[in-house]
Protein backbone atom coordinates (compact mmCIF):
# COMPACT_ATOMS: atom_id res chain seq x y z
CA UNK A 1 0.00 0.00 0.00
CA UNK A 2 1.20 3.15 -1.30
CA UNK A 3 1.79 6.34 1.77
CA UNK A 4 -0.44 8.48 -0.22
CA UNK A 5 -2.99 6.06 0.24
CA UNK A 6 -3.23 5.78 4.37
CA UNK A 7 -5.74 8.40 5.64
CA UNK A 8 -4.34 9.70 9.32
CA UNK A 9 -6.66 11.32 11.07
CA UNK A 10 -4.87 13.94 14.22
CA UNK A 11 -6.42 13.62 17.42
CA UNK A 12 -4.88 16.53 19.51
CA UNK A 13 -6.65 15.72 22.75
CA UNK A 14 -5.53 12.39 22.58
CA UNK A 15 -1.77 12.91 21.75
CA UNK A 16 -2.02 10.70 18.68
CA UNK A 17 -2.39 10.18 14.70
CA UNK A 18 -3.91 7.65 13.73
CA UNK A 19 -5.13 5.34 10.76
CA UNK A 20 -6.97 2.45 10.20
CA UNK A 21 -6.36 -0.01 7.71
CA UNK A 22 -8.63 -2.92 6.88
CA UNK A 23 -10.31 -2.23 9.96
CA UNK A 24 -7.14 -2.54 12.16
CA UNK A 25 -6.03 0.34 13.52
CA UNK A 26 -2.37 2.13 13.92
CA UNK A 27 -1.28 4.99 15.81
CA UNK A 28 1.52 7.20 16.57
CA UNK A 29 1.82 9.13 20.06
CA UNK A 30 2.87 11.82 21.13
CA UNK A 31 3.62 14.51 24.16
CA UNK A 32 4.00 18.22 23.95
CA UNK A 33 6.72 19.49 26.51
CA UNK A 34 7.30 23.19 26.28
CA UNK A 35 6.62 23.45 22.37
CA UNK A 36 7.88 20.79 21.53
CA UNK A 37 6.51 17.50 19.65
CA UNK A 38 7.94 14.33 21.30
CA UNK A 39 6.98 11.61 19.59
CA UNK A 40 7.17 8.56 21.84
CA UNK A 41 5.56 5.63 20.00
CA UNK A 42 4.16 4.49 16.35
CA UNK A 43 2.25 0.77 16.95
CA UNK A 44 1.19 -0.83 13.60
CA UNK A 45 -0.06 -4.12 14.05
CA UNK A 46 1.42 -6.79 12.20
CA UNK A 47 -1.94 -7.76 9.71
CA UNK A 48 -1.15 -4.23 8.21
CA UNK A 49 2.85 -4.18 9.00
CA UNK A 50 4.74 -3.09 5.19
CA UNK A 51 2.17 -1.14 3.99
CA UNK A 52 3.54 2.01 4.57
CA UNK A 53 1.25 2.97 7.26
CA UNK A 54 3.86 3.85 9.88
CA UNK A 55 6.02 6.46 7.57
CA UNK A 56 2.21 7.58 6.51
CA UNK A 57 1.65 8.46 10.68
CA UNK A 58 4.99 9.86 11.04
CA UNK A 59 5.19 12.17 7.55
CA UNK A 60 1.61 13.55 8.84
CA UNK A 61 3.29 14.57 12.48
CA UNK A 62 6.05 15.91 10.69
CA UNK A 63 3.71 18.13 8.62
CA UNK A 64 1.52 19.12 11.10
CA UNK A 65 4.58 20.17 13.50
CA UNK A 66 5.86 22.30 9.96
CA UNK A 67 2.59 24.13 9.47
CA UNK A 68 2.56 24.92 13.50
CA UNK A 69 6.43 26.04 13.60
CA UNK A 70 6.79 23.33 16.54
CA UNK A 71 10.00 21.55 16.64
CA UNK A 72 9.88 17.84 17.10
CA UNK A 73 12.11 15.02 19.26
CA UNK A 74 11.26 11.40 17.87
CA UNK A 75 12.08 9.53 21.37
CA UNK A 76 11.06 6.32 19.61
CA UNK A 77 13.27 4.82 17.38
CA UNK A 78 11.33 4.36 13.92
CA UNK A 79 10.24 8.12 14.30
CA UNK A 80 13.99 8.79 14.78
CA UNK A 81 15.32 6.34 12.13
CA UNK A 82 12.49 7.58 9.82
CA UNK A 83 13.41 11.60 10.21
CA UNK A 84 17.54 9.98 9.17
CA UNK A 85 15.87 9.25 5.86
CA UNK A 86 14.20 12.26 5.75
CA UNK A 87 16.54 15.16 5.62
CA UNK A 88 14.08 17.43 3.93
CA UNK A 89 12.72 17.69 7.84
CA UNK A 90 16.16 17.87 9.86
CA UNK A 91 15.45 21.81 10.58
CA UNK A 92 12.74 20.31 12.85
CA UNK A 93 14.05 17.59 14.70
CA UNK A 94 15.94 18.43 18.14
CA UNK A 95 18.40 15.53 18.64
CA UNK A 96 17.33 12.75 21.94
CA UNK A 97 19.71 13.90 24.81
Amino acid sequence: MNQSRVDVEHQPGAGRFRAEVEGTEAELAYRMEEGVMVITHTRVPDAIGGRGVAGALTRAAFDHARAGDIRVRPACSYAEAWAGRHPEYADLVIANG
